[in-house]
């Protein structure tokens, strides 16, 4: 078996399911996943199960204890880290090595700990018919959302999902540095990229901040505002990007699964290339044929 720790929101929760379950397949052994990590708590906890038609294992302290032995407690993980000793431990314990794709991950043993993001297609694109199948929204959609899935299918290919992420990214100082928020110009040179291809477009924006954007982007097309899904029904924009035909996503996992969720091969997807605030250019989170601004 190996035990993947998650972290994050579901966005993240499913880069890390993503490459745990297509390593999982590669091995022919079964996926644990560890749910302890605080980063959970801060957004709709753990919500994989919840949201997708998928049945996971949690893992417990005797599997924990069988792969990692002492090391299984989080205060020695968090030394092995900081110290830079995880190579060390790399037959039990390993650490994503960094943000880039990682060819070496694909030879990852049994009865490993996996820790990281793992934020690249390549990790699981030959296992993307499997991740896509049970990445099934779980619960049909309901009362306004019905109506806009129907609303959707029935645009004639002109439907464009565009997102805007502000929240944590622009109020919490220390998510801020590492990520910024994407800027106007970026969304004015990716709704004219799309303009360029896309006779007819209707435009549905989704963000967590939707009045700052009703009042900063110039929206002269025809549009809707989705404001209504909010904390645990916020994975019901993510099914909504995904039913669109082409889209433009900000620098967040959650519009990247929106994006890449929709299997179209001629789907247009608009994304930024600085997805972090530094000069990192992370070029391997792109699929291929997406288009980076």
């Amino acid at each position: 078996m190996i035990i993947l720790r998650l972290s994050g929101g579901l966005g993240n929760q499913m880069f890390q399911y993503a490459f745990g379950r297509a390593t999982s397949r590669h091995l022919g052994v079964e996926m644990l996943l560890e749910v302890s990590d605080p980063t959970l708590s801060i957004h709709n906890g753990f919500e994989l199960d919840r949201v997708f038609n998928i049945d996971v294992r949690i893992a417990t302290e005797s599997d924990m204890r069988a792969v990692l032995g002492w090391q299984r407690l989080d205060v020695v993980r968090k030394i092995i880290k900081k110290i830079g000793l995880a190579s060390f431990f790399l037959n039990r314990c390993i650490v994503e090595p960094h943000f880039y794709y990682s060819h070496a991950m694909r030879h990852v043993p049994d009865g490993t700990f996996l820790c990281g993001y793992w934020q690249s297609e390549k990790y699981f694109a030959d296992e993307s018919e499997c991740i896509r199948d049970e990445f099934r929204f779980r619960e049909p959609p309901s009362g306004v959302n019905k109506e806009l899935v129907q609303e959707i299918a029935a645009s004639n290919g002109a439907a464009i999902s565009l997102h805007v992420r502000r929240g944590d990214y622009v109020h919490n100082q220390a998510v801020s540095q590492v990520h910024g928020s994407c800027s106007l110009a970026y969304y004015r040179a990716a709704i004219q990229r799309v303009l360029e291809q896309v006779q007819n477009p209707f435009f549905y924006v989704f963000s967590d901040d939707i009045e700052w954007v009703r009042t900063h982007l110039e929206m002269p097309f025809p549009h809707r505002f989705i404001a209504h899904n909010r904390d645990k029904l916020s994975c019901e924009d993510m099914r909504l990007m995904s039913l669109c035909q082409h889209h433009i996503i900000a620098n967040s996992s959650f519009s990247w699964w929106g994006a890449w969720l929709n299997p179209a091969p001629e789907k247009i997807v608009v994304a930024p290339k600085n997805w972090f605030a530094d000069e990192c250019r992370p070029h391997d989170l792109f699929p291929w044929g997406w288009v980076v601004l």
